[in-house]
């Protein structure tokens, strides 16, 4: 029951009136501040992903932490693709992201398309897994120029091409006769039509409509798991190629914004479950890198495979052709510090 201000006086003299309601406002709620907040931990990957069991583990760290942080999570995309995710990061409107982060709002990004910049597994854990590496610094650097602080990387594994139909001349340089979805890069798209695709660039959420509706043959797009996961089990596409063209590398990361609100505590439990996530993540697609190229097959896809001297032909083709764009998006100083490491 609510006490008016006329009961208490009445009941107790004014000047225990008074007394009491100095006492009701020392109590009453006042600004939540950092120890009261709940955030938003936000992701694009299907539910069924082991991307979204890092999420969970994450959130679940970060409230066993008991730093007064409570967090609601946000998987497959519900916030929306992973241009939007970084959009509204910066904004605040997202405390955590886990996406793969598209340069649209930084062409010097663009170093997570340059092709064949590793050609192994082992590779891509040493340049995008290792927090000092160059190719982490530079992204640490661009990230907190645009409002975020870079919190970790995964290595999903590497990249190949889902199709619809078999393309032509698909072990080699040469026109396929198909045109394939890019992502929004410059330097994909380079790369893309190099290999003698055509390539329409569109945003993730748009890739399984258009395959499944025959807009385009296929996309340069997706691990063996992530086209297992998102087109195999839909029965959506045939044919999987390992390129191994690019890394498929996501990042978690905070907002600024967010960031400069917490407190040490509450900063360390949230790097310390990210660091967790990170490392289990990357053991988990090592281990499995093999085991979805089998899924593939098993579930009718025709894995395209190409040789040890086929790969390296075309990895070399694309060094040659494709690099040189890349120091005209991204900058010499750049692309020496990220070759120097």
């Amino acid at each position: 029951m609510k006490i008016t201000g006329q009961q208490v006086r009445t009941a107790l003299g004014h000047t225990a009136g008074i007394a009491l309601a100095a006492g009701l406002a020392l109590t009453a709620p006042t600004t939540a501040t950092a120890a009261d907040m709940r955030i938003k931990l936000a992701g694009v990957v299907p539910i069924d992903h082991y991307g979204n069991k890092m999420l969970e583990q994450i959130k679940a760290d970060i409230e066993a932490a008991d730093v007064g942080l409570r967090v609601s999570l946000f998987p497959a995309g519900q916030l929306g693709s992973g241009e939007e995710l970084l959009e509204d990061t910066i904004r605040g409107n997202i405390d955590l992201a886990h996406a793969f982060v598209y340069a649209h709002k930084d062409p010097v990004l663009e170093l997570t398309s340059l092709p064949y910049l590793v050609s192994s597994f082992a590779e891509a854990e040493a340049v995008y897994g290792d927090p000092d590496s160059a190719f982490n610094q530079i992204f640490r650097e661009r990230l907190d120029a645009l409002g975020l602080v870079m919190l970790g990387t995964t290595v999903e594994g590497l990249i190949g091409v889902v199709a619809s139909k078999k393309p032509d001349n698909y072990a080699e340089i040469g026109p396929k006769n198909a045109n394939i979805r890019v992502w929004s890069s410059q330097i994909a798209k380079a790369m893309t039509e190099e290999m003698g695709f055509a390539a329409t660039t569109m945003n993730w959420a748009e890739v399984f409509p258009a395959i499944q509706a025959g807009t385009v043959d296929g996309a340069i797009c997706c691990t063996a798991q992530i086209t297992y996961t998102v087109f195999a089990q839909s029965d959506v596409g045939k044919y999987y190629i390992p390129y191994n063209a690019t890394v498929e590398a996501t990042n978690y990361y905070a907002s600024k914004k967010t960031w400069e609100k917490l407190d040490d505590a509450q900063r360390a439990a949230i790097r310390a479950a990210v660091d967790r996530a990170a490392a289990g993540f990357n053991a988990w697609a090592r281990e499995n890198e093999q085991a979805y190229l089998n899924k593939l097959e098993e579930r009718g896809y025709e894995v395209l495979y190409l040789t040890d001297e086929q790969l390296a032909a075309i990895a070399d083709h694309m060094r040659a052709t494709v690099w040189p764009i890349a120091v005209d998006v991204v900058g010499q100083d750049v692309l020496d510090r990220l070759l120097a490491d």
